[in-house]
């Protein structure tokens, strides 16, 4: 189905007065008042967006009951392990307080559950292990608030408790010693969107503080602070959580921190994605060449060797963590592949993809810790939630299934309506995920669709490019592309802007690249002016595009590309539309739009 091209309205007077106000040029005062910021103070305050500009820890629900614990923990020599989650996020979670008790020489280890064994969130039987060894307080990060049974194991155990967290809630509170949690009911902390690295990240300054006894921390914790803050930067972009508040500032200052402060596992992970040559990381670069990586060990159950990347002080062993989680990536990307190949073959071939308000896909033998990948895939692709399901190869345990959402939709909200054919299920409004039996799939099927006709609105069943103005490609040179920069860290509810461009025209036949070929690379002329451009994941648009000389339209993102120290202006296409249609009005394109 065709996307619409909407071009955002703005106010001349607002723009020419931001433009005067703040000191910055035309484009860059649009895009402000297009995300909002219409005033001189927000607009400046969004540029600089400071360290100072974080709240104090001690503001955060439950930070200072858990770090007055720690700390008395640390002080009487107690055993205290960090239970984290296998996600990139979870990885980051787990090192920023485990670098922080280290810090503090506290008697301290990790443990993450297996993916496939343990599952999502506490167990009891890790529980059982960890105090058969002595652990005297648990504290959880990125997991735990949906916990319940779980939080009366550990008080029978007598088990201290901390849960950290930031995904949603179950029907009640665990009822652990302490939870921390930025959107705790009845707390009313302003900024309810940090991710499990930012909260631990919160708790381990308060734990930093607290020890000090002073807000200036000694150089051994304030060096762990600053690692820390680059990990949170790394965990804040890999779960994509909004670019904006504290978040915003987490990864304005934390990628140059990742960068220079990161450990020998990070450097040379950096040096294998092909980022050593560039003068500084961007947000992009964390999320489409770090984050998959890390997350990859984690999804092929191999969390640990995440976190120990993370961890080690120890150059040889970080090179050889590097390489093995390197390669755990291609081997992700492999099965990816193969998986997303048969379930699109699924959709289009056993259901309606355009038709059906969602999709529920399985598939014996797919592998459960990349179904989640292909579910965002595919949802992206159809615009509509997707639902894959792993079912398993020799019919010995329950299916795992990941949930993919569309922008403004609460996916989570719609599974809980269906939780009576589930085994269990957890997750947040964009992305969650699911135990089910075989023998439930085809009733669970039937239920989710019903709940998303019932709760998706018309409007977000179609796709949309929001674009923020129409420009010529004469007008992206180097110097106004650097402009627009100013805007970054872009990701999540601060995305890259959008523009386009109508009668450009291929110099050359448009070519495939990168690994399977599943990216495009156009040259484009516009009035003499001519631009590089890369589609991704757009390989299927190449029998479609107009051939060289023809003119068409582009929707795209204006980006600074740095290659052996060179830094040119270049775009992402993210659309076209053939000659003849107006930009910003809704017409069909060929098949494969």
């Amino acid at each position: 189905m065709p996307k619409r091209w909407r071009i955002q309205p703005h106010d001349a007077a607002v723009v020419a007065a931001l433009e005067h106000s703040v000191g910055v040029s035309s484009i860059v005062a649009r895009l402000l008042a297009a995300r909002g910021l219409r005033d001189a103070a927000a607009a400046k305050s969004f540029l600089a967006g400071t360290l100072a500009d974080l709240r104090d820890p001690e503001l955060l629900p439950g930070v200072p009951a858990a770090a007055e614990r720690i700390v008395n923990a640390v002080r009487a020599g107690r055993k205290i392990a960090i239970y984290g989650d296998y996600d990139a996020d979870g990885m980051c979670a787990t090192a920023i307080l485990i670098g922080c008790l280290e810090a503090l020489d506290a008697d301290a280890k990790w443990y993450v559950p297996d993916r496939f064994e343990e599952g999502y969130g506490l167990n009891a039987k890790a529980l059982e292990t960890l105090a058969g060894q002595g652990v005297q307080l648990v504290v959880t990060v990125d997991c735990g608030i949906a916990s319940v049974a779980e939080a009366l194991v550990a008080r029978r155990l007598g088990l201290e408790l901390i849960i950290t967290d930031h995904h949603s809630f179950a029907d009640s509170l665990p009822e652990a010693d302490v939870l921390v949690h930025p959107r705790l009911p009845g707390a009313g902390y302003p900024f309810g969107e940090l991710c499990g690295a930012g909260v631990a990240f919160k708790l381990a300054w308060a734990i930093a503080t607290r020890a000090s006894g002073a807000k200036q921390v000694t150089p051994r914790l304030r060096e762990m602070l600053l690692r820390g803050i680059g990990y949170a930067a790394l965990g804040t972009v890999a779960d994509v959580v909004p670019l904006v508040d504290e978040n915003r500032i987490f990864v304005k200052h934390g990628l140059e921190c990742l960068r220079k402060r990161g450990g020998p596992g990070i450097d040379h992970l950096m040096q294998l994605a092909k980022l050593q040559e560039k003068s500084h990381l961007e947000s992009e670069d964390v999320a489409f060449r770090l984050a998959p990586r890390l997350n990859a060990a984690g999804r092929l159950g191999q969390a640990a060797l995440g976190i120990e990347l993370l961890t080690t002080p120890d150059a040889a062993r970080g090179v050889q963590l590097a390489e093995v989680v390197h390669g755990y990536n291609e081997q992700r990307d492999t099965i990816e592949r193969s998986i997303m190949l048969a379930a699109t073959k699924q959709a289009q071939h056993e259901y309606d993809p355009v038709g059906d308000a969602a999709l529920v896909l399985h598939g014996r033998g797919w592998h459960p810790g990349v179904v989640g990948i292909v579910a965002g895939r595919l949802a992206e692709r159809f615009h509509r939630p997707v639902v894959v399901i792993a079912q398993d190869e020799h019919q010995g345990r329950p299916a795992i299934g990941s949930l993919r959402s569309v922008p403004g939709f609460d996916v989570h909200e719609a599974l809980v309506a269906c939780r009576e054919h589930l085994l269990s299920c957890g997750g947040h409004a964009a992305a969650a995920g699911l135990r089910i039996e075989d023998a439930k799939i085809e009733a669970f099927r039937a239920a989710f669709v019903a709940a998303v006709v019932e709760r998706l609105p018309a409007a977000l069943r179609q796709a949309q490019v929001a674009i923020d103005g129409e420009t010529t490609l004469a007008a992206l040179t180097l110097e106004s592309v650097q402009q627009i920069e100013r805007l970054a860290p872009f990701g999540q509810a601060n995305r890259r802007p959008i523009l386009c461009a109508s009668g450009v025209r291929l110099t050359e036949p448009a070519r495939t690249m990168g690994g399977g070929d599943r990216h495009l690379l156009v040259n484009l002329i516009q009035h003499g002016t001519k631009i590089r451009g890369v589609a991704f994941g757009a390989a299927e648009w190449l029998p479609h595009l107009p051939p060289p000389g023809q003119p068409f339209h582009v929707a795209f993102r204006p980006k600074i590309n740095e290659f052996r120290g060179r830094r040119t202006a270049e775009i992402e296409l993210v659309d076209w539309r053939p000659d003849g249609v107006d930009v910003g009005v809704e017409l069909p394109l060929p098949a494969g739009q």
